[in-house]
């Protein structure tokens, strides 16, 4: 091989790489500092800078006229969406996803599961030492309130340096995911009832059922198709985390929909205690009891945010700050109806690809994230590194065209 083909190999794969990999490490850093208790002065700014950096290893990568076209939709109304909220989120999480291609995605998993526990390990041992960030948080968290009609619910949990005890269970739950989709088919049945034990001990430091639960169905569904190989590629598994998947939608749909009967029906329980007559309110009411408030929540804001009444085509500047737990009502919110019904779209596509190639760890973490996104926002937000999902999509929908170079030998010119 002669220099020039050298340099020209360097340019054409190491460089964009090397771009792809400094802004993915920024994003997971930014992940990390957000989950601390210290507060990112120029968080705006690493933004900007991994944008370009994003943008550089898209300009720098081969696409089919197919995939530009695709691009080009998806940034044309991530850019009505930055004209009507002024926020760029969609356009970075565009850029990002499409700069995916070409990276295998098995590397960046565990390349964004290493820096994350690194990271979390060092948040950690802060607390643990006393050097920073506490090490728990004494709260009213509100369990009790249907029961004790009103009153308070105070106590301590751990949060070793995370802020909230919710906040350590889902990195808790990510790391979890990030790390069997990364590992898949190499675990052994004592590594499942190591990392069980570990989540049961996460739970007793938190006491987030929630988490609990959903890595407790992680572990179990990989367990299973670790040691139960042919359902691996039966078509009934992929065609059931898409029921799942769309029955977790469509809850959270109905939800938003009637938080404020379901207000009316806690308010009718608590002072009266009785339930509503209708079979429709009842079963939500019931439901939210089991999600600790989180429907009746919606309706804690002057405007209902997060109601289906706030909802709109491509949301609006005042949806843009306000928080609430539900991840799938949050999307809608947040970035409007148009790019959820995109991602929604996304979510479904990449279920058939995990079909297609017999991903069954992608379709399990897929599965899983979607019951938790019921419940939490941590996978919608301003911070891509906790998305780990847009790298899948963006493996799977920009496939890489050509072969990476397996090795770069240097002849003598002639």
């Amino acid at each position: 091989m002669g220099i020039r083909n050298f340099y020209g190999i360097v340019w054409k794969y190491k460089i964009p790489q090397l771009l792809f990999y400094i802004g993915l490490s920024a994003e997971l850093i930014i992940v990390i500092i957000d989950k601390s208790n210290y507060i990112n002065p120029i968080e705006g700014l690493l933004f900007r800078v991994t944008f370009l950096l994003f943008g550089l290893k898209l300009v720098c990568t081969g696409y089919t006229w197919k995939e530009w076209c695709l691009i080009a939709v998806l940034e044309l109304v991530s850019l009505i969406s930055y004209r009507v909220t002024g926020r760029n989120d969609l356009i970075r999480i565009v850029t990002f996803t499409a700069a995916c291609k070409g990276i295998p995605l098995k590397q960046m998993i565990r390349y964004a599961f290493y820096v994350t526990l690194a990271g979390c390990m060092v948040i950690v041992f802060l607390a643990v030492a006393g050097i920073y960030g506490d090490m728990s948080l004494t709260a009213d968290y509100g369990r009790e309130w249907a029961v004790t009609y009103g009153g308070s619910s105070v106590e301590t949990r751990y949060t070793l340096g995370m802020g909230h005890p919710n906040a350590l269970s889902c990195m808790f739950l990510m790391l979890l995911a990030m790390g069997i989709y990364g590992y898949d088919k190499r675990q052994k049945w004592y590594v499942y009832l190591f990392l069980m034990l570990l989540n049961i001990g996460i739970y007793g430091l938190t006491d987030s059922k929630t988490s609990m639960l959903v890595a407790t169905m992680l572990l179990l569904a990989s367990f299973v198709m670790t040691y139960c190989r042919f359902f691996r590629e039966k078509f009934i598994a992929y065609l059931g985390g898409f029921l799942v998947f769309a029955l977790c939608v469509g809850f959270s749909v109905d939800a938003a929909a009637n938080a404020p009967r379901v207000m009316e029906a806690w308010r009718l329980y608590v002072y009266c205690d009785a339930m509503p007559e209708d079979n429709h309110t009842r079963i939500l009411l019931q439901a939210d009891k089991f999600m600790n408030g989180r429907i009746k929540s919606l309706t804690d804001s002057e405007r209902n945010d997060g109601t289906i009444e706030t909802w709109s085509a491509f949301s609006c500047p005042e949806n843009m700050d306000y928080y609430f737990d539900m991840g799938w009502v949050k999307l809608f919110y947040r970035y409007g109806v148009v790019p959820g019904i995109l991602y929604c779209a996304a979510c479904a596509a990449l279920l058939w690809q995990f079909y297609r190639k017999k991903d069954a760890f992608g379709l399990v973490v897929f599965t899983v994230l979607a019951v938790y996104s019921v419940m939490e926002a941590h996978l919608f937000s301003v911070y891509i590194g906790r998305n780990f999902l847009l790298m899948m999509m963006g493996s799977y929908f920009l496939p890489s065209s050509g072969c990476q170079p397996a090795a770069i030998e240097i002849s003598p010119k002639k």
